[in-house]
């Protein structure tokens, strides 16, 4: 039986890949250390989500990438804040570990969606994500955008 938790979609703005979401992970975690800050994986949103009991029981962040979801992250705190401006946001804790999961079109939108356990896509076995991160990534889509992945 799948999972009960709730979980979060969201567009990726600016990867073009897995392997770029990863890259600007592992420069994140860098910069953190050199700091001497705690490493965190955060993303910072302008909506707090509602549900944030739901979410922190097991859910994960999807990532859509290229239109396609393509990984996830497990969500490990939703901190609410106030910007200097007065603007509420949210940071999204991550865990700064990606997983790739079976590819699925998703449409453009705005912010972010909730994604029910049951509609969310079904993590890759580690051999099927380590085959497709050896493939190029256009051959990747293309190979998608005909049902074959």
């Amino acid at each position: 039986m799948r999972d009960m938790a709730l979980h979060l979609l969201k567009l990726c703005v600016g990867c073009d890949s897995i392997a770029d979401l990863e890259d600007w992970i592992a420069n994140s975690m860098a910069l953190w250390r050199r700091l001497g800050k705690p490493e965190e994986q955060m993303h910072t949103t302008r909506m707090v989500p509602k549900r944030v009991d739901e979410l922190l029981a097991g859910g994960s962040l999807y990532w859509v990438i290229k239109g396609r979801i393509a990984c996830r992250q497990p969500l490990k705190d939703i901190r609410p804040f106030t910007d200097p401006t007065g603007v509420s946001r949210c940071h999204l804790v991550l865990a700064p570990v990606v997983t790739p999961v079976e590819p699925r079109p998703c449409r453009p939108f705005q912010g972010w969606r909730y994604l029910d356990a049951a509609s969310a896509p079904r993590d890759l076995s580690a051999e099927t994500a380590a085959a497709l991160a050896e493939m190029p990534e256009e051959m990747r889509r293309e190979l998608a955008g005909l049902g074959l992945l």
